[in-house]
């Protein structure tokens, strides 16, 4: 049976035990992008998964997922196996099946964020943007985005107008796009949400005038600490697109100003 919900991100995460290492869930309509479901949600699925298999260790602390092939709104197996569990970290796979075939397959290391709220040396510091009432909504979004990318429905993403040229048909060519995030429905960030919006926002290829789908091939991310409630701050960019392939880097800042996540993928260029 399906575990309770309380937001649309947790439906589209929730899983039901199957059986040892098993579990079964939903892949709901209106998280697509492109061809198929979003890859952060993908992940967050599988990081949900990896997370009841070691409840002394709740959190994901790196996570990395290889995209096998796209998924789609339907049933969905998540198997998952320990490969060692110790005091303070366990280190874990997980497979994503659907209709008989692996979809994305999942190697991740999970402990418990609480225990990392100490010192923290840094020379990172969150970058300016302006408030998110003066930044650019979803609901001023191209028609065709929208098409194309159903999920943004799902959130309240406020992108900084310096960075949305490509809307309106004027690229900047540096490969950055950076906002305010936060679900639609009012739910706050946790480690499980920080997977998914680390593939939230438009792929970086379109400011670099290359719109279209940008299917991921490995997504890692890194988590640093449990966010607070409120705004999120996320900039994705890039600064090699070679061969048909680009990295997406992205870095995550909560409400009171920490850096909580991290994350770089590897995906393919709009055709």
């Amino acid at each position: 049976m399906t575990t309770a919900t309380r937001s649309e991100f947790d439906q589209g995460i929730a899983l039901g035990q199957a059986g040892p290492g098993s579990y079964r869930g939903e892949l709901g309509e209106g998280w697509q992008i492109g061809g198929g479901v979003n890859g952060g949600l993908l992940l967050a699925v599988a990081g949900h998964a990896l997370s009841m298999e070691h409840p002394e260790h709740p959190d994901p602390v790196s996570i990395s997922g290889y995209y096998l092939s796209a998924s789609t709104p339907g049933p969905v197996t998540v198997t998952t196996e320990t490969v060692r569990r110790g005091r303070s970290l366990s280190t874990g796979t997980a497979s994503l099946i659907q209709n008989g075939e692996e979809r994305l397959r999942v190697l991740a290391t999970y402990g418990d964020l609480a225990g990392q709220e100490g010192e923290v040396r840094t020379s990172a510091v969150p970058f300016e943007m302006p408030p998110p009432e003066q930044c650019i909504g979803v609901e001023h979004a191209p028609k065709q985005l929208i098409e194309q990318a159903a999920l943004l429905e799902r959130f309240d993403l406020r992108l900084d107008p310096a960075t949305v040229g490509w809307a309106l048909g004027a690229p900047s060519g540096e490969g950055r796009i950076q906002g305010w995030f936060k679900l639609a429905d009012g739910r706050e960030p946790d480690p499980l949400m920080l997977l998914l919006v680390a593939d939230a926002l438009p792929p970086v290829t379109f400011d670099l005038g290359m719109p279209g789908w940008a299917p991921t091939i490995e997504l890692t991310v890194h988590l640093r600490a449990r966010p607070v409630p409120g705004w999120l701050r996320v900039r994705h960019s890039t600064r090699n697109l070679a061969g048909g392939y680009f990295e997406e880097d992205a870095e995550i800042w909560d409400a009171s100003g920490r850096l909580v996540a991290q994350s770089r993928q590897l995906a393919r260029a709009p055709r």
